[in-house]
This record gives C-alpha cells, sequence and structure tokens, in this order.
C-alpha cells in the first residue's frame, strides 16, 4: 500500500513567514507530512523550481447558479478559479431566485459537489424577513456567512434598514459581509445616472460620499451589536482611513481592480467594461486602498467575480451592466504588483490564504501537518500574457486582456486532488467548506 496519495517533491514551500525547500506527503485530504520524504505514492508531482503556497482562497466571487448562467454556472466559474491557483471559492447569493434560505443553500451546495472543481462555500443572504433561515444557517456545511447589500447592485437583495441589521447583527455569530454603498444617497442622485451621457458618470452618480456614509452607518451597527462585520471591495482613500481608525469593529477587503484600474482612464479604454460596484475611482483613491492594504486595515483580497456578457456589456449606459470577471486573474494581477515592487509575495499570501482561512474559522491556509491539503503551485520566472480567449468564464474577457506577467499557478491541489495542472483542468470530488 503506498504511504501517500499525492507526494509533491522538491518546491519551495512559502507561507508568510518562511520559505523552506521541502517534500509535501498528502493522504485522505490532509498534509500528513512535510520534509525529504523517501516514501512511495499513488501521484507523484515534482515542484522543482516552483513555490508551494498554502490554497488561496478567493471569498467574493458571483458564479451566477442557478441564474443567470448564460452568464456563469458552477462549472466555468470554478474552471476559472482553478486555472488561476484558487483552491476555495465563496460565492454570493444575488443569484435568480436570490440564496435566502437553507433549502437554497443546499441547492447549490448538492450543485457545486456535481460541477466545481474546487472547494466552495455560499453566502446566504440577508433580507428584512429571513433572520430564522440566517440563524438555522449557523452551523450549517457549505455556508461561509451572511451577505448584505446595503445599497442596491445586480440582482434584487437589498436590505438598509438599521432596525433590522441591529437584529441580525446582535443574534448572528456567523461572519456578515456587506456591500457598503447607501441607496438612500444612490436614489437622491439618480438624476446624474439617468442623464449620463456616458459610463464616466457611474463613479459621479456612487460617488466616494456614497460609499462613506454606508460604511460609516454599518461601523455604529456594528459597535452597537459588539460584533464585527467585513466590509467588502472598499474603493475610498475616505473609507479606509476612517475603517483604519475602528479596525477593532471590522474586517476589510479590496480587490485587483482598484488596486490597479484608475478613473477616467479605464473608462476611456474600456467604456463599460469597466463599469462595477462600487465604482472604479481616480488614482487618489486607488493609492489609499494601497496605503491600507500595506497598512495592515486590509486584511484579504477578493475578485468579486462578476462576469457579463460582451453583448450585455457593450449596451450603452446606463443599460450596461456592472460587474467584471476576476477569479483567474486575481492572483496573477497581485503577482504583477509584486513584481512592480508593490507588494511581497508573502503579503500576497497572507491575504488571499492565510487570513481568510483564519476569518472565515477554516482548516487551510496553513502549509502545516493536519492541514486541508490545499496547494497552490506557482512558477514565479514564467512570463506570459493575460488574454480573453485563455479566460474559462463564459463572459470570455478580461479587464486585463493584453497584460504580461511574470509569475504563473501551475498546479492546483484541492484536499489532495489535483484540479490543474499545466492549465489543464480536471474533475475532482469538491469539499464545502466546514466552519469551526
Amino acid at each position: 500500500m503506498s504511504s501517500f496519495d499525492l507526494l509533491v517533491k522538491n518546491g519551495t514551500l512559502t507561507t508568510s513567514k518562511s520559505r523552506n525547500l521541502f517534500d509535501i506527503g498528502i493522504k485522505d485530504g490532509k498534509i500528513v507530512e512535510i520534509g525529504t520524504i523517501t516514501g512511495d505514492a499513488k501521484r507523484v508531482i515534482d515542484a522543482s523550481g516552483l513555490n508551494i503556497l498554502p490554497g488561496l482562497i478567493d471569498t467574493q466571487v458571483h458564479f451566477r447558479e442557478p441564474g443567470p448562467t448564460h452568464k456563469e454556472d458552477l462549472e466555468s466559474g470554478s474552471r476559472a478559479a482553478a486555472l488561476g491557483g484558487i483552491c476555495t471559492f465563496f460565492e454570493m447569493p444575488n443569484t435568480s431566485p436570490t440564496t435566502t434560505t437553507v433549502e437554497k443553500i443546499n441547492d447549490k451546495v448538492e450543485l457545486a459537489k456535481s460541477k466545481s472543481h474546487t472547494n466552495f462555500g455560499f453566502y446566504i443572504g440577508g433580507s428584512e424577513n429571513n433572520l430564522e433561515e440566517l440563524l438555522k444557517a449557523e452551523d450549517l456545511e457549505g455556508c461561509c456567512g451572511v451577505k448584505i447589500f446595503l445599497g442596491s447592485s445586480t440582482g434584487d437583495l437589498l436590505l438598509y434598514k438599521r432596525e433590522v441589521l441591529i437584529e441580525i447583527f446582535k443574534k448572528i455569530k456567523m461572519p456578515i459581509a456587506v456591500h457598503s454603498e447607501s441607496e438612500p444617497r444612490l436614489l437622491d442622485r439618480i438624476s446624474i445616472r439617468d442623464n449620463a451621457k456616458s459610463v464616466h458618470a457611474h463613479y459621479e452618480w456612487r460617488d466616494a460620499q456614497t460609499a462613506l456614509e454606508s460604511t460609516k452607518m454599518i461601523i455604529e451597527v456594528a459597535k452597537e451589536a459588539g460584533r464585527k462585520v467585513h466590509i467588502l471591495h472598499v474603493s475610498t482613500k475616505d473609507e479606509m482611513d476612517y475603517l483604519a481608525k475602528n479596525k477593532e469593529h471590522c474586517t476589510v477587503e479590496a480587490t485587483p481592480q482598484h488596486l490597479t484600474l484608475i478613473a477616467p482612464d479605464a473608462y476611456d479604454q474600456l467604456g463599460a467594461f469597466a463599469q462595477m460596484n462600487p465604482p472604479i475611482r481616480t488614482a487618489e483613491h486607488k493609492e489609499g486602498i494601497w496605503e491600507g492594504l500595506m497598512n495592515g486595515t486590509v486584511d484579504v483580497l477578493g475578485s468579486d467575480h462578476a462576469p457579463h456578457t460582451i453583448e450585455e456589456k457593450e449596451r450603452a449606459y446606463p443599460r450596461s451592466p456592472s460587474g467584471m470577471p476576476g477569479v483567474q486573474t486575481i492572483f496573477p494581477i497581485m503577482l504583477k504588483h509584486m513584481n512592480e515592487g508593490r507588494i511581497t509575495l508573502e503579503k500576497i499570501i497572507e491575504l488571499l490564504s492565510e487570513t481568510p482561512a483564519k476569518l472565515y474559522s477554516l482548516n487551510k491556509g496553513r502549509l502545516e501537518v493536519g492541514a486541508d491539503a490545499d496547494l497552490t503551485i506557482v512558477d514565479l520566472d514564467k512570463v506570459w500574457t493575460i488574454e480573453n480567449e485563455d479566460q474559462a468564464s463564459k463572459c470570455g474577457w478580461t479587464p486585463f486582456a493584453g497584460t504580461e506577467v511574470k509569475g504563473k499557478p501551475t498546479a492546483t491541489i484541492v484536499m489532495g486532488q489535483v484540479a490543474m495542472l499545466n492549465d489543464e483542468v480536471f474533475e475532482i470530488k469538491p469539499s464545502p467548506i466546514k466552519r469551526g
């Protein structure tokens, strides 16, 4: 009998704290040995010259299933994830129909078990009248937390009544993540959108004050409830400065889009393909997010993978939908920033693996005996170009097309199974996340 199901040899094990040339022995989905290993295995991968990271986790994607699946589904979205070195994704509830009950979470889990190429978790959406469902989902396998839209975005989920938010925040123990834009301010200023001559009006309508007002409100709710809130895709310097002073009440996500693209350039070059919520903003805000990332205000990176078809994105604003794909490019784009000297590989690992695992109480994000055998293997010397035709997403495009990158994921190992090797994706037996 083989000692291991999988043996990964001769790679450089890389965490936020260390780099060591070791082998990793895997059995029954767990890391069982680390060191210079001589035992036999059912399968051996030679990782000579490659870096082995704790499996990357994308804590914000929209894979659209059960609808609208012409944009994406769990198979195509998870295929893109595996190609991008992502071992685990957390999917959002603003599907059609919305994911606001335990039954709907269980439906998604069963679909993902048969279709996904990676581990998975699903948010349950918070609404004005589903507190009992949220409570029932607390310890549900495959449920990563509650998602609340404080401002209207893609889909029908919306909740900004303070008294309802307070009740949810006081009674729910699992993570609560929010899309933070002020719905009252969006409604007050909707004429900016309706009278727009171009997509450039998008970041004027959904301005920095719209985000800041909502974020201040939800931090006050968290304070009153005595718990933390997870603020998704923070897009303004104003919010980042405010959140830095209120870290005891929040955790913070940033996206590669807001760290890379700026207005008006992105809108000039990409048109509505640069349209997302909250918007791409000016260089001042981009630099404010970088400052928050480097000073510890930002805890995690998420792609906010939100695909729409080319035909949909080519509509004249404001009929063009908000959102862009990103799960396949989140890691490569951060590697580009690494090679430009803006961030270290160790910091990327912290933001894309170690801290997400800690925040969501997962047995992941660690290269240690006993941890889940999720590994992202990367060739840091590989030079390549991101192209639309290489995207696995059904939408078939990326805002980063034509970008040259140094560093490429070469293998995605999910619970000891090879989900991706050298750009080839394989069927595996995926697992729902288990918190705690």
